[in-house]
């Protein structure tokens, strides 16, 4: 469960970074665009883990959401970052 959020929040920053470097005007669409792709992988692991393991659902839902919102506000702190070095230029 961390690898796989681990693994798309970085691909997602990775994408978002390059789509802000290439192009800031499109930056802000690039973001809420990673943000909503990485949603619904999410959602799609939830719902394919869900049917697969029947007994701990509710547990792993509270976890994993707590982990997705930890990953989504680093993310968003990165990129909030990056992006005040480019607005002082």
């Amino acid at each position: 469960m961390f690898g796989f959020l681990a693994g798309i929040t970085y691909i997602a920053y990775m994408l978002v970074d390059i789509g802000v470097k290439r192009d800031p005007e499109v930056g802000v669409m690039a973001i809420m665009g990673s943000i909503a792709v990485k949603m619904i992988f999410c959602m799609a692991f939830v719902l394919i883990y869900s049917i697969k393991a029947k007994g701990i659902g509710l547990v792993f839902m509270l976890n994993f959401f707590s982990l997705y919102l930890l990953f989504t506000a680093f993310e968003i702190y990165c990129l909030l970052r990056n992006l005040r070095h480019q607005n002082l230029k």
